[in-house]
Parts: structure tokens; C-alpha cells; sequence
């Protein structure tokens, strides 16, 4: 009787144990953005950029549970973190990552704020009272893609360009047109980001007014439609950028000979005139100097005269 009694209170009180969060205590349950079995066995998660993520190792609830360790196997490093029935815990990741519990007693790895340096493997292993459970969950990230459209010249043709840039998983893209298209390009970058390019060669003499390229992604509700446009300042795809460029040195040197002619003309003007000038003083200036030489003659005659006259007076 004592023993069942005893043994009733001891499990009462590891009840109550197990029920306290070795980190913090959440009312919140397990939750992922997007979780699923592979075909080997292993899970695969994937969480949205900046969100926080929660991962399970079991289903069993910490009344249950002996330890519980999480192998962390990332990019740029490996760490761990576990816990055990006796109150031993470790981290030697140092980067927000916790042990939790929810309001029944499960227990989850919390990952907050999650980013491209969270991807990784997660290796976990629970034991508890009858068994043990093993599982690793390949952790990706969901991010939406970067998108654009232009136009441009390749090889006297037109060619339109849809992309979406480092967006996981891959975005899909279509055109509202159908033409001579490239196979769609996949590139994925060291942090597990997919970049998406199409490329559709115009026939000649279409008319782009009404080609669109569709988007769609994971993350979206709604595909996006964009109209591929002539990039702004590249001589090869916007003739008017060109053209005006090719304009203003021309017109600038068009002004400066007009304004250096005008300058010339106007200073072979003002010798001109200043010619005429000369010429006209030049020519009045013979006869004032023939009327002072006149006048010394006509005073000798009127001398003579007077003379003359005298003489005459003289002998009558």
C-alpha cells in the first residue's frame, strides 16, 4: 500500500516535472510553414524568410521523454543542443536556437528569426521510456523571388528577358505569347537561392506592346505580370538615349561655328566701314588744299591789278 502510494506521488511529481519547459514554456503548438516525409525516411522542412520555426523530433510528451539531443549541421557550422530527464542541458550554437515545450508537453526545437545561415541538416534523437526515435529533417528557406523584365537587341534581333532572382523554391515563368523561347535557365548560388531566366526571341515586324511574362512562386497568391521594357541607357536598346546623345555634341558644334562666323563677320564688318571712311576723307581732302593754293594767286592778280591801276591813274 505505502509502495503504490509512493509510487503514485513520484509520478505526480515528474508530471509536473516533465510539464516545465527546459527553455521556455509556450501555449503555442508545433508549427512549420511547410513540412513533409521524404521517400527515405527523412523529413523536410522549409520556413519563410524572418519567421520562426519549430521542429519536432516526437511525438512523445516530456513525462515520456529520458533526453532529447538535436545534431546541428549547418553551412558554416556544427553545433548541438539537448536536454535530459536529470536537468542536464547544452547549446553550443549560442544563436537564439532553444528547446521548448508546447502546452501539452511536447517538446520542439524553436529556430527564431530564420535565415539563409539556419539551412541546414537537423539531426535528432529522443529516447524515452520503451524506445527511442531518430530522424533528420533537411531545413530549407522560402524566399521570395527579385523580378524583372526587358527588351534587347541580340544579334540584329529582338529578344524579350523575364527573371526572377534568389527565390526558393524556383519561381515558374510564361509568356502570354508564344515564340522561338530558350529553355528556362536554373541557377542556384552557394545559399541555396534559385535564379530563373526565359528568354524569347521576337518574330520581326511584332509588335511587344502586349507581350507579358507570368510569375508565379510558392510564396504568392496571385502570379505576377510584367510588361518586358527597352532598358534606359544602353545605347543598343534605346535608340532614343542614342540618338539624343549623338545630338547634343553635334548641335554644340553647330552653335560654336555659328557664333565664331558671326564673330568674323562682325569684325570684317567694322574694317569695312572703317575703309569707307578713310576713302571718303581721303577723297574731300584734295580740294580744300587746291583752295589754299588759289588764294595766294588771287591775291597776286588783285596786287597786279591794283598796280596796273595805279600806273594808269598815274600817266593820265
Amino acid at each position: 500500500m505505502w509502495c503504490t502510494m509512493w509510487i503514485q506521488v513520484v509520478a505526480i511529481f515528474l508530471r509536473e516535472a516533465w510539464s516545465l519547459d527546459p527553455g521556455t514554456n509556450e501555449t503555442t503548438s508545433v508549427n512549420s510553414n511547410s513540412s513533409y516525409r521524404l521517400p527515405d525516411g527523412h523529413r523536410y522542412s522549409a520556413f519563410n524568410l524572418g519567421s520562426d520555426g519549430n521542429l519536432t523530433c516526437s511525438d512523445k510528451t516530456w513525462p515520456e521523454t529520458m533526453f532529447v539531443i538535436w545534431t546541428i549541421q549547418l553551412k558554416h557550422k556544427n553545433c548541438k543542443i539537448s536536454f535530459s530527464n536529470d536537468g542536464q542541458s547544452r547549446d553550443s550554437c549560442n544563436d537564439g536556437k532553444s528547446l521548448r515545450n508546447t502546452s501539452s508537453a511536447q517538446s520542439y526545437l524553436h529556430i527564431p528569426n530564420f535565415s539563409a545561415n539556419d539551412i541546414g541538416d537537423y539531426v535528432c534523437e529522443s529516447v524515452y521510456s520503451g524506445g527511442n526515435e531518430n530522424y533528420k529533417i533537411h531545413v530549407a528557406i522560402t524566399v521570395p523571388p527579385d523580378i524583372s523584365a526587358w527588351l534587347e537587341h541580340e544579334d540584329n534581333k529582338m529578344v524579350a528577358v523575364c527573371k526572377a532572382e534568389r527565390g526558393n523554391p524556383a519561381a515558374n515563368i510564361s509568356w502570354s505569347q508564344t515564340g522561338n523561347s530558350t529553355p528556362v535557365t536554373k541557377l542556384n548560388d552557394s545559399n541555396g537561392f534559385f535564379t530563373v531566366e526565359s528568354r524569347l526571341t521576337l518574330p520581326e515586324g511584332m509588335d511587344a506592346k502586349n507581350l507579358t511574362c507570368a510569375i508565379r512562386h510558392k510564396l504568392w497568391d496571385k502570379e505576377n505580370i510584367l510588361e518586358p521594357k527597352l532598358k534606359k541607357g544602353h545605347p543598343s536598346t534605346d535608340w532614343t538615349g542614342f540618338l539624343l546623345r549623338l545630338c547634343i555634341p553635334i548641335v554644340v558644334m553647330v552653335i560654336v561655328v555659328l557664333v565664331g562666323f558671326l564673330v568674323v563677320a562682325q569684325k570684317k564688318l567694322i574694317m569695312l566701314r572703317r575703309c569707307q571712311q578713310s576713302d571718303i576723307s581721303l577723297s574731300k581732302s584734295p580740294s580744300t588744299e587746291d583752295v589754299e593754293e588759289v588764294e595766294p594767286y588771287a591775291s597776286y592778280v588783285q596786287r597786279v591789278n591794283s598796280i596796273y591801276n595805279s600806273s594808269a591813274d598815274f600817266f593820265t
